[in-house]
């Protein structure tokens, strides 16, 4: 599911939206070298938030480690977006 940040990227000018998942592909993939690099979340659930810069602003990769160890991303936004 595209966030409306993506989804506008995408219908007006497809080489960003491009360069866009390429930067939230590489924050993730950065995540998996580094997992405890985010910033831990405030509530005890082990979430963590990690912010990839874009442009004038970033995206937000929420995420937490599974039984496993494992990466697993929750939530993905643009810091621009109104999140009300």
């Amino acid at each position: 599911m595209l966030s409306g940040f993506m989804r506008f990227k995408l219908e007006k000018s497809p080489d960003a939206a491009a360069r866009a998942a390429k930067a939230i592909l590489d924050g993730a993939g950065f995540l998996t070298s580094l997992p405890d690099i985010g910033r831990p979340m405030e509530d005890d659930t082990g979430r963590r938030e990690w912010v990839v810069s874009f442009g004038a602003g970033a995206f937000v990769l929420r995420y937490m480690r599974d039984k496993n160890d494992t990466v697993v991303i929750i939530r993905v936004w643009h810091s621009k977006e109104n999140r009300t």
